[in-house]
């Protein structure tokens, strides 16, 4: 296997190279598709990568990692699971595609939501709407009888 390298985008302007020798990776056997192959072929990949100890990433973009993906880490490390392919060569390939796309989203700067006000005609609809309405149930009411 080679290096995973990630291409350039926000947060990581000359993109990222994770080095093969950082990864862990663990092979078992996959539930699903295989025939009598399933059952002696490991072909399900646990791709593991301590982002608190990677090389790729600077300090600035692990603490944005570390605070983005935290739900999905245990400690620092980061784990993806693939077994959606009978060959366990796919399986690696589809963990590396993920695991890249992951890093690229979670090294992005977030952008900040910029408040915004509904225009004078959504308004304008909003009030003729409950206008509408009160209306159609003040019509459903008995007369009042005096």
């Amino acid at each position: 296997m080679e290096d995973l390298r990630i291409a350039a985008g926000p947060g990581a302007p000359r993109g990222l190279t994770v080095p093969v020798d950082e990864f862990v990776e663990q092979f078992s056997h996959a539930s699903g598709p295989g025939g009598q192959g399933v059952n002696t072929a490991s072909s399900r990949v646990q791709l593991s990568l301590d982002l608190a100890t990677t090389t790729a990433l600077d300090e600035a973009q692990r603490e944005r990692v570390l605070e983005r993906l935290g739900a999905r880490l245990s400690g620092t490390v980061l784990t993806i699971t693939a077994a959606e392919h009978r060959s366990q060569r796919r399986n690696r390939t589809v963990a590396r595609e993920r695991l890249a796309a992951i890093l690229r989203d979670a090294v992005q700067p977030q952008t900040p939501r910029r408040a915004t006000r509904p225009t004078l005609g959504s308004r304008r609809r909003r009030l003729e709407a409950k206008r509408t309405r009160a209306e159609v149930k003040r019509r459903r009411r008995p007369p009042h009888a005096e």
